[in-house]
């Protein structure tokens, strides 16, 4: 029998290696009590044993704990190269944004659906592959894949800004090629957090992570229009993020590390990769990740929208009002607004959710449903008053982006949790490829092909005076699109609970059915077996630093 004496809230594994104090085999945490703080694991399983180990790569077709750690200097330099390399991405992604009038008059003076279309090729491009890369990520060295993607992604980006104004469609097709890298990259990243952290640890590092969403595409707005401006070209803009770009390449391959999957899950991790169909058919029948996926699919939707064609509209609008700025300006404050909005929201979103949770299991979706249904009255005021006074439409737009921004970080965490550690990375490629096709793929498109139609009942389409109004009403759109995605996100909140223990026990080797009854007692979490096949509850630890079988 097993003593059973204080509570706790861990989960160790037996082992021929007898726990000692955090749960390791007593070698390790004698070089753990060592006073070298760079050492020491940097989260704990379940607030009792070690959850974060060595980056020792494994067999492509299996995951496997072993009872080594990840430094947290290493830990750390790892999140901080991801950030790095994601605020790259998002930098790269939005710099055409920054200077789309002037390309919209280079290639012979697009319509707005043309100019929409640029940013579809690369959104199709993006998803596309992303499954592809997430088959990829569950089975072989990441930050290799990730190195190879970036690569591509610099090489076609500095591509682009070298064919000339008759071959708009060239220009379209290089711009499609950068989502292959960026694919590389937007699918494995967020795995490998989750394999380096644990619980809260893992909300705080997705926020620092997911950080570089607002900040880059506000970076992009402003570098990207105000380079055009300096140098007297919009190409300049597409040539600064390449050389960068090889730097990440760089930091990746020789500073990064590639922990185990399933890392943060603890020692008790036995997992072996199962054929994509049934990868895909157990993703589908986990309703959190299926509605969580609608709900981001919306938010992609809005996002999409509004970072591709708002400062193109405010720019009407300052003409419209007969008080016209520059689009580097324009630019430049919507940057600025998105950076600070998107800095604001992801950290309010990850700090509600994580405050919230600790008095309701269900707080990440509604946290989620909380941002989008806030965001509404925000977004659809702005396109009111943008007809009549720019800077309450500045404040409001600010106020919406940050509610819209309250989901970044907080529907990675869902994904992750009510996931297995080797089905993550094809889970993400899966949500990508839905909520990028149905998203941000086809916004500014469906929103350009509405204004350009409202557009050409007048004699002459391009007039700002015309322009205006037709972009105004075709963004009306994005509202509603917001209550849908909240909708689903409450209905997320319905199954979350569930779902979360199902990987849970998936993961350690136990039947996920057990999630199913709710008035289980912990004993149903035992593994008949001997040392080195047993479980400790998840409310109960041994008395004393080694266990006690009879």
């Amino acid at each position: 029998m097993i003593n059973r004496s204080h509570r706790s809230y861990g989960s160790f594994a037996c082992s021929e290696d007898a726990p000692d104090g955090l749960g390791l085999p007593s070698s390790q945490a004698y070089d753990m009590d060592r006073g070298r703080d760079d050492l020491e694991p940097i989260v704990q399983d379940g607030r009792g044993g070690t959850s974060l180990t060595s980056p020792r790569e494994l067999p492509d077709n299996e995951t496997s704990n072993s009872s080594s750690f990840v430094s947290k200097r290493r830990a750390y330099l790892t999140l901080g190269i991801l950030l790095f390399v994601n605020l790259l991405n998002y930098m790269d992604r939005y710099t055409v944004s920054g200077v789309l009038i002037k390309i919209k008059k280079y290639y012979h003076d697009l319509g707005n659906s043309e100019a929409g279309l640029i940013q579809t090729a690369f959104i199709c491009s993006y998803m596309v592959f992303s499954p592809v890369f997430g088959y990829l990520g569950d089975r072989y060295t990441r930050k290799y894949l990730m190195a190879g993607g970036i690569l591509l992604w610099a090489l076609f980006t500095l591509a682009s800004s070298f064919i000339p104004a008759d071959y708009y469609y060239g220009f379209v097709l290089l711009r499609a090629m950068v989502g292959i890298g960026e694919a590389s990259y937007s699918t494995i990243a967020p795995t490998i957090i989750a394999d380096l952290f644990a619980k809260d640890l893992r909300t705080q590092a997705l926020m620092i992570f997911y950080f570089a969403i607002p900040v880059g595409s506000g970076l992009g707005y402003i570098v990207g229009s105000n380079v055009a401006d300096l140098l007297g070209s919009w190409q300049w803009a597409l040539r600064v993020t390449p050389g960068l770009g090889v730097i990440c390449v760089i930091l990746i391959i020789f500073f990064s590390v590639e922990p185990q999957r399933g890392m943060s899950e603890g020692n008790n991790v036995h997992l072996s990769n199962t054929a994509v169909k049934t990868d895909l058919k157990e993703l589908a029948l986990n309703k959190s990740f299926v509605l969580s996926t609608v709900g981001f699919t919306c938010v992609a939707f809005v996002t999409g929208a509004l970072a591709f064609l708002a400062p193109t509209f405010m720019t009407y609008s300052t003409q419209f009002q007969g008080t016209p700025q520059t689009e580097a300006f324009i630019s430049l404050i919507f940057g600025i607004i998105t950076v600070a909005a998107g800095f604001l929201g992801v950290a309010l979103g990850a700090q509600i959710s994580q405050r919230w949770k600790r008095t309701n299991p269900r707080a990440d979706p509604l946290t989620c449903a909380l941002g989008l249904i806030s965001c509404v009255p925000f977004l659809f005021f702005a396109l009111v008053i943008s007809r009549y006074n720019t800077l309450i439409t500045w404040i409001l737009i600010f106020l919406g982006e940050t509610m819209l921004c309250l989901n970044w970080a907080v529907t990675a965490d869902i994904l992750l949790y009510v996931v297995i550690p080797t089905r993550r990375s094809l889970a993400e490629s899966v949500q990508i490829l839905i909520s990028h096709a149905f998203g941000d793929a086809i916004s500014p498109y469906i929103i350009g092909q509405i204004s350009d139609t409202l557009a050409s009942k007048s004699i002459d389409p391009n007039r700002p005076a015309v322009q205006f109004p037709a972009m105004q009403t075709a963004l009306y759109l994005t509202t509603f699109v917001c209550v849908f995605g909240g909708a689903f996100y409450l209905a997320t909140a319905l199954f979350v609970e569930k779902d979360k223990k199902r990987a849970e026990l998936t993961t350690k080797g136990l039947d996920p059915n057990l999630a199913d009854n709710e008035n289980d007692d912990d004993d149903a979490l035992l593994v008949p077996g001997g040392p080195a096949n047993c479980y400790l509850a998840d409310e109960e630890v041994l008395s004393e630093p080694s266990y006690i079988v009879n």
